[in-house]
């Protein structure tokens, strides 16, 4: 119970207002109990499913986060909420509208509220730019990760081995992201595949932009150190968690619609899920579950090549979020498992070393 509330406190607590502004919501719009337990619902099922299809991205957050320092880890937590939280489950969808409708901020606010059959028409319309985006930069995140001549861990050992050998060549995951957007853009309509291409290089041009600033602070520091400068910054690890989490909430807001095309009920859904996957992240440096478990991280990063490789192709075909979820819960259950019978082979006796709390 220490552990749950030491991690979740914050969370469960946000949880409890979120579900007490969605009941007053639903007696609000309704006026009815029926309306406030239909809304409650949806509610509890959007933020179930937000933290279900994410555990791959808290994975993914913590082994960049385990890097930074506590005071970073705070304001990750904290800091973050109110860009991942308002900026992506709320400002987002309501700057798509604006932008394709020529709308100003008022006009769509009250569009999404009294309209939201339109809203979500708009909204759903601008998939093929948001797939080719968060596609991109999800893709570059795990093609990094595989293509690195330094990696000397291996869970699927031939095919990772081979990805690493091809990291010699320079920038070989920009040219396989490009020839992708490329082979898609040509099963799409004209327009639309101008768009996606657009889309795409944006993606691949702020992955690059927040690799450089990392970069950048990283060589700042070491210099810094070298004078004898005590250096405690995550700036740039910082900036590159929360453009990472952007593109994995994507999906997410637009598959929302599948359940309500409300605008308030999605918000208060998905901040739920999105409160939750900080937790986690927190949770799983604080315990140093991934160097517990060796191959947890591959599976986060193959689940999220399979993220960025289904968003693309979702500019053509619609693929469930159920299944984009099924499988990144699969590849992350495997490489578990997979970690757990590496530590019975190296540690019979203990097989799965216990972190003090």
């Amino acid at each position: 119970m220490n552990t749950i509330m030491r991690f979740y406190g914050f969370s469960l607590v946000f949880t409890a207002i979120c579900l007490g502004l969605g009941g007053w919501y639903g007696w609000y719009a309704t006026g009815t109990l029926l309306g406030m337990a239909e809304v409650l619902w949806i509610v509890t099922i959007l933020s179930i499913l937000e933290i279900s299809l994410s555990f791959d991205n808290a994975v993914v957050n913590a082994s960049v986060l385990k890097e930074m320092d506590e005071v970073w880890q705070r304001r990750f937590l904290t800091w973050g909420i109110a860009f991942a939280v308002f900026g992506m489950r709320v400002v987002f969808p309501l700057a798509i509208v604006a932008i394709a409708a020529g709308l100003g901020p008022v006009e769509t606010i009250n569009l999404s509220l009294n309209q939201p059959q339109e809203y979500e028409r708009i909204v759903s319309s601008a998939h093929v730019g948001i797939a080719g985006f968060g596609g991109a930069f999800l893709a570059m995140v795990g093609l990094k990760f595989f293509f690195d001549l330094d990696k000397d861990v291996h869970w699927i050992r031939a095919l990772e081995e081979w990805l690493s050998r091809f990291a010699a060549l320079p920038a070989i995951e920009i040219a396989v992201l490009l020839l992708a957007l490329w082979g898609i853009s040509t099963l799409l309509e004209p327009e639309e595949a101008l768009t996606f291409l657009v889309a795409g290089i944006l993606g691949l041009v702020t992955f690059i932009a927040v690799e450089g600033i990392n970069a950048i602070l990283e060589l700042k520091e070491e210099a810094a150190k070298l004078q004898g400068a005590v250096v405690r910054s995550g700036l740039g690890g910082f900036l590159y968690l929360n453009v990472l989490d952007a593109s994995f909430s994507f999906d997410g807001v637009i598959g929302a619609f599948a359940l309500s095309n409300n605008m308030v009920i999605i918000a208060l859904g998905l901040s739920i899920g999105a409160m939750f996957v900080r937790s986690m992240t927190i949770h799983l440096v604080r315990k140093g579950t991934l160097a517990q478990y060796r191959f947890l991280e591959h599976g986060a990063f193959w689940a999220i090549i399979v993220l960025g490789g289904i968003m693309l192709i979702s500019a053509k075909v619609h693929i469930p979020e159920t299944i984009t979820g099924l499988i990144g819960a699969i590849l992350i259950g495997l490489s578990f498992w997979w970690s757990v019978r590496h530590n019975r082979r190296e540690n019979p006796v203990n097989p799965m070393p216990v972190q003090a709390d």
